[in-house]
């Protein structure tokens, strides 16, 4: 799934940055979990439909 993979990809920059930047972290973790909402959102539509 494109957006499980774009989830990865921020937390994996989060982790990075952390070491070097907290801020730029976290704002990369706040762009995870709006991904991450997004999934949700689809699962439970998924769910929902079948």
């Amino acid at each position: 799934m494109k957006l499980d993979a774009q989830y990865r990809k921020l937390l994996a920059e989060a982790h990075k940055l952390s070491k070097i930047n907290r801020k730029a972290s976290d704002s990369k973790v706040v762009e995870a979990n709006e991904i991450l909402k997004q999934i949700e959102s689809l699962q439970m539509q998924n769910k929902h439909s079948v």
